[in-house]
């Protein structure tokens, strides 16, 4: 019973990564898409491009999570929501 349930939750969480892994290339198109019109500071602009640069290296990587976190950063600080 306890191998079953342990079982069940690999599969469950083998199969939510790639569900979540397809959120890093529209968040990277959207934070992409804010650069052209955005009036940043250029201290600001080179940390949107350095996030948004690592957060899709990231995500080629296989590192979702963290990917996800930089490129949801550089929104903010382009001032776009989520």
């Amino acid at each position: 019973m306890i191998r079953a349930i342990f079982a069940t939750g690999a599969i469950l969480a083998a199969l939510a990564g790639p569900a979540f892994a397809g959120s890093c290339p529209s968040l990277a198109a959207k934070a992409e898409e804010a650069m052209k019109t955005a009036t940043l500071d250029d201290a600001t602009k080179t940390k949107v491009t350095e996030l948004i640069t690592n957060g899709k290296a990231d995500h080629e990587a296989g590192n979702h999570a963290d990917s996800e976190v930089k490129l949801n950063e550089a929104l903010k600080l382009l001032g776009v929501a989520s």
